[in-house]
């Protein structure tokens, strides 16, 4: 029987054995490798030795190249030997070293293990060249039409966006740091490369330019006229002096180069039909994106396509051949279009299907006039302003009194005021009932029409219009005030009691709003419509309740600007 003491000798002998046995199992499973982090020279030298002594080394940089501090100093201290003199030969023994892997761009993120076994996680930034088809020549960076501020240089000169920090720089390809989309290409509903056209255009490349615009908007002449315009809004250079005039250059590159731009064909499509209703901006734009791999067919109830950009933007604003000529566009790219087909109770959604179409989408915008509410509104002279610009619009002849009153403050009661100034009338006034501040309509066209000399009554609600024989004589008005905001966010007008007047006119164009109109979903079509009496759909599918079918643009979101209802259409 063991004693005490040879009971522990025998204990430590056999956890002396077991830790020996350990130790041996963990030597068999050494990776073998090891990873240096950073690539100063420090880092190079340090890899280069280990390389050499059998190990495999993972040299781990940050920035694209490696060289660190070393390969920005001009000399070196004490003895003022050139820098770039000795680090360029461990520069070229690092990158031709076969037992060196260097990874640029890449930053640890966790380190687990034992020693002589560890995990790591590495993340690494995307460098957007095939650096297997680089050869470092720099031939794209003398095209690049972008300049930056070149960091290697501490800022004070300027270097293109794709680049290598320095020329001796190892790994020598090119790279692209991109760091986040610009703010106007994140103002733009349709998410045009903002960025990337302007500088196209400083460079003279007008037709890669419109181009790139093209690849996000079927109608650069279009939204390059009528575009409020929210990217220059964001446009940072507004901080220093004005924002660049984004929309004006569009529209320079549509007029100028327009007609050159090749027009793609697409000869292998889908079996698939789709049938769009509504040739408005959502419509057209679909149709756009949906012609490289599908058969399309448009449906338009008016005589003309184009929708509200055609029937409700006067002639001054979008001249008819620029709209007609990027339509044309559109259509030899292999899409139909039909006019003075209405989608309806004749011709259904269920008709569509019958007719081989697999989906059906919907884009017929807003071409119903919302309802004054004012007595008087029955009477001869009053025109809604969707139905007069449409009238205009059409040829039709369009008969307008002398004394005119629009009652609005968007932009289509700016249209109608200046097109009746246009067509006749000798006295104008807009008559809105909330101030210059809260007016919706562009500020570019409410500077036009005080300058053509229409007259605008601010804080001015009209109560009701009055007649002689059936004919509109006078607009009674009342004053108002501004109270608290309302759902708008706009400041509520109320109604200033004894302020009532009249002012003698004999025509009277209401343009308060616009509605949806919702002729095209018949009873038994199976859409259902939203509260706000729009087509309802999924937010993200832009789908409706019914397979197959699916809506955007102001039909669904209500009048709104045309790059909206374009990037919709695109988004469908």
């Amino acid at each position: 029987m063991l004693g005490g003491r040879d009971r522990i000798q025998t204990y430590l002998a056999q956890l002396e054995t077991n830790m020996n046995a350990k130790e041996s199992k963990e030597e068999n499973h050494k990776v073998g490798s090891v990873l240096v982090m950073g690539g100063g020279v420090g880092g190079i030298q340090a890899s280069l030795d280990l390389a050499e002594s059998g190990y495999y080394v993972y040299l781990v940089e940050e920035s694209p190249a490696i060289g660190g501090v070393m390969s920005r100093l001009d000399k070196t201290f004490p003895t003022n030997d050139c820098s770039m003199c000795i680090l360029s030969p461990k520069l070229v023994e690092c990158g031709r070293h076969l037992n060196i892997e260097i990874l640029t761009c890449s930053e640890i993120e966790s380190l687990e293990g034992d020693p002589g076994n560890f995990t790591v996680k590495i993340k690494r930034r995307p460098g957007f060249i095939d650096t297997n088809k680089c050869t470092g020549c720099g031939d794209c960076a003398a095209v690049c039409p972008v300049s930056v501020p070149n960091e290697f240089e501490e800022g004070m000169v300027l270097r293109k966006a794709i680049s290598r920090p320095y020329p001796q720089a190892v790994p020598s390809f090119f790279n692209i740091e991109k760091i986040a989309k610009a703010p106007c290409r994140d103002a733009c509903p349709a998410g045009i490369n903002v960025q990337g056209y302007v500088a196209l255009l400083s460079q003279g490349k007008y037709k890669e330019a419109l181009a790139l615009i093209r690849e996000n908007l079927p109608l650069p002449g279009v939204i390059g006229r009528i575009c409020p315009h929210p990217c220059e809004s964001a446009c940072k250079r507004g901080k220093l002096d004005e924002p660049i005039a984004i929309c004006s250059l569009k529209r320079f590159l549509a007029d100028e180069v327009g007609d050159e731009l090749e027009i793609p064909t697409f000869s292998e499509k889908k079996d698939e039909k789709v049938a769009i209703i509504g040739s408005g901006p959502a419509g057209l734009a679909c149709a756009y994106f949906l012609a490289p791999k599908y058969s399309v067919t448009i449906f338009e109830a008016l005589p003309v396509a184009g929708g509200m950009l055609k029937v409700g933007i006067p002639d001054y604003r979008l001249p008819p051949d620029i709209l007609e000529k990027e339509i044309e566009r559109i259509k030899k790219m292999g899409v139909e279009i039909k006019t003075n087909s209405p989608i309806g109770k004749e011709h259904s959604i269920d008709q569509l299907f019958r007719e081989g179409y697999q989906a059906v989408f919907i884009a017929t915008g807003c071409h119903r006039n919302v309802s004054l509410g004012t007595p008087g509104e029955d009477y001869d002279g009053v025109v809604s302003g969707i139905e007069f610009l449409r009238n205009l619009n059409l040829g039709k002849k369009v008969a307008v009194g002398e004394r005119v009153a629009v009652i609005g403050g968007g932009d289509v009661a700016i249209d109608a005021a200046r097109s009746a100034l246009r067509v006749g009338a000798t006295d104008v006034s807009i008559i809105y009932r909330r101030s210059r501040k809260e007016m919706p309509a562009s500020p570019e066209e409410i500077e036009s029409a005080l300058a053509e000399g229409i007259k605008i009554q601010f804080l001015t609600a009209p109560v009701e219009i009055l007649a002689e024989n059936n004919k509109v004589v006078s607009l009674r008005c009342q004053e108002m005030k501004l109270g608290s905001p309302d759902e708008s966010g706009r400041r509520r007008p109320i109604p200033i009691k004894g302020s009532e007047f009249s002012l003698k006119v004999d025509m009277v164009i209401p343009a308060i709003g616009q509605a949806s109109d919702l002729a095209v979903i018949e009873e038994d079509s199976g859409v259902q419509n939203s509260k706000k009496e729009t087509v309802a759909v999924d937010p993200v599918t832009l789908a409706t309740n019914r397979e197959g079918v699916f809506a955007s643009g102001d039909c669904v979101s209500g009048p709104w600007i045309a790059i909206e209802a374009v990037a919709s259409g695109k988004k469908a």
